[in-house]
């Protein structure tokens, strides 16, 4: 079994949004899932992309995905990386795969000289918890992720707040 992962390309797209399905699917959350493969076409492969992804590929089949963007650390002075989604294909998971997309944005993240490498995970998700202990990450538990959407920050953006 031969992994690589290589950055995905604008023929992609239909294939990145299967996966983003597929890991909505795995979080319950499919029902939220608004994407249409235009706008991972636009955003990821227009003139001016402000996310990334990369594809793991297991002997020449696509296995996995990671999407992430750039974030910057006024602490730290320099940007680093949010991972956006990761997901492997239920049947190759436990194969390296996931780790061999982590690892490349490790290297992603040492040699342009970035400061953190971040992500969140749901907390019911006991598998993936352990998988990234494994590889050394820090559970920020004393975070909590915050989020406006949909009315909320329209009502924000026009001066209003929420009773």
């Amino acid at each position: 079994m031969t992994t690589i992962v290589r950055p995905a390309v604008a023929s992609d797209a239909g294939l990145v949004l299967g996966f983003i399905r597929k890991l909505a699917e795995y979080e319950k959350l499919l029902h939220r899932v608004e994407a249409r493969q235009e706008d991972i076409e636009r955003d990821l492969f227009g003139p001016e992309p402000k996310v990334y992804c990369q594809i793991a590929e297991v002997d020449g089949a696509p296995a996995g995905f990671a999407l992430w963007f750039y974030t910057y650390s006024t602490f730290r002075g320099r940007h680093g990386i949010w991972l956006e989604d990761l997901f492997v294909d239920p049947h190759l998971r436990g194969k390296g795969i996931g780790k061999a997309l982590m690892q490349n944005l490790a290297e992603r993240c040492v040699k342009e000289r970035l400061g953190r490498f971040e992500w969140s995970v749901l907390d019911w998700n006991e598998p993936s918890i352990q998988f990234y202990r494994a590889i050394g990450a820090q559970l920020m538990d004393d975070w909590t992720t915050c989020r406006l959407h949909d009315e909320p920050l329209k009502q924000l953006a026009n001066g209003a707040t929420s009773s």
